[in-house]
């Protein structure tokens, strides 16, 4: 296997911000074309397409608006599908830059067409793909471009974009499932606070003034509801404002604050039927990572770097960074493993039989699969508990406005 070292294949990632142009032009056979390119300006936009024989006549920079279709988001699934395409063209022997451009002309999407159309642009003037890809950050990050590059050193392209093609379908597979078992509590959530919020706002203040008129004193639980109610109708801003301004506020802080991510991430962990899911997941994510750059060719010491970042839990990133350290001090990944009292013994188990057999990557690959497979069956045992939880939520709370408005009701019927 050929040894890549990150810091020789990110010389080239330092790209200026690149922004989206509408181009007229001729060709070298004199006929009008158009299109459209990502460039860092107009002039370096002119030299793109001149070497691909094009004579600029007029270019504009797209508008970039909140309704612009320029802002159109390429999903990392649009990706993932783009990979496995190119793999099996490449696997059928068709030429690279010959695939890149089959692909674009056939997507649907036109910012996928613009991209890959400008990927085989630069390919076919001779630039390596993998300093292709990395122009484009957003897209391919440093462990995709990793991996092309690693491909291209050793002769063995189509291998490699299978491995990828791979990894990225397995990553947004568990990407998915990890969303679904998320999604259920907060649906349960958001729908418990929206009906009780239209309850206390409009249902409850006419039981409130039918109650005026009966003259007698209400019961204990019926006085408390009302109250709420009445807190609700007069500071009704003030609660909209806490129930979606502090979830706002929490989610910037913990995107700018490397604090509040690390507590809100172990937190997650800890919540039962979630946090196995969460653990399930950072270590297939971290096995398939580890598995897909090692097996590429990338040391043992830059794939974990890689397989910490892609872990997804900063636990786990600074686990397997401290593993790295290990391993970069001389010590056995296993045992490196074994220190940091988050991997299972069977995991650690198989990591030793990897390196001793000298198939770590296979190994790898078997772990991610065990956990990904587990992660899947744990999403569909939450999904099946969660499921009546909907309903024993939304009855407790809603069944318990509706029993506080009739409790005078019903005491008025036992007198009468």
């Amino acid at each position: 296997m050929v040894a890549v070292t990150k810091k020789a294949n990110r010389s080239t990632s330092t790209v200026k911000k690149r922004y989206p142009y509408n181009w007229q032009g001729v060709n070298r056979k004199g006929k009008k074309v158009s299109g459209e390119m990502q460039a860092e300006s107009i002039s370096n936009l002119k030299v793109e397409l001149r070497r691909q024989g094009i004579n600029v006549l007029k270019a504009s920079r797209k508008s970039t608006g909140l309704f612009s279709k320029a802002t159109a988001k390429i999903k990392p699934l649009d990706i993932a599908l783009i990979s496995r395409q190119i793999s099996t063209m490449l696997n059928a022997g068709v030429p690279l830059v010959q695939s890149l451009e089959i692909i674009a002309r056939s997507n649907d999407s036109p910012a996928m067409r613009a991209l890959i159309g400008e990927v085989a642009a630069e390919v076919a003037t001779g630039t390596p793909l993998s300093d292709a890809l990395r122009k484009h950050p957003l897209y391919f990050d440093d462990l995709y471009c990793d991996l092309i590059s690693a491909g291209e050193q050793s002769g063995s392209l189509d291998s490699i974009y299978d491995r990828i093609a791979t990894y990225k379908e397995k990553a947004e597979a568990l990407k998915s499932k990890i969303k679904k078992a998320l999604f259920y509590p907060i649906m349960v959530v958001a729908v418990a606070t929206v009906v009780t919020l239209v309850l206390l706002l409009y249902v409850i203040p006419q039981f409130k003034e039918i109650f005026a008129g009966f003259g007698a004193e209400l019961p204990p639980f019926t006085l408390f509801v009302l109250s709420i109610s009445d807190f609700v109708s007069q500071f009704w801003y003030l609660v909209i404002g806490i129930l979606f301004g502090l979830p706002f506020a929490y989610l910037k802080a913990n995107k700018r604050s490397i604090k509040v991510k690390h507590i809100t991430e172990r937190t997650i962990l800890k919540i039962p039927a979630i946090g196995p899911i969460m653990h399930k997941g950072a270590m297939a994510r971290f096995a398939r990572t580890l598995s897909t750059t090692f097996a590429a060719g990338i040391p043992l010491v830059d794939s974990l770097t890689s397989a910490a970042g892609a872990s997804g839990n900063i636990v786990y990133k600074n686990a397997v960074m401290d593993m790295r350290n290990e391993v970069i001090a001389g010590l056995q990944m296993h045992i490196a493993m074994r220190s940091t009292n988050l991997f299972p013994d069977m995991v650690t188990q198989m990591v030793m039989i990897g390196e001793e057999s000298g198939s770590l990557d296979d190994m790898l690959a078997k772990v991610a699969h065990i956990y990904e497979q587990q992660v899947d069956d744990a999403v569909d045992g939450l999904t099946s508990l969660i499921e009546p939880m909907i309903m024993v939520v939304l009855g407790v709370v809603i069944g318990g406005l509706v029993i506080a408005m009739y409790l005078p009701i019903f005491e008025m019927g036992s007198i009468m």
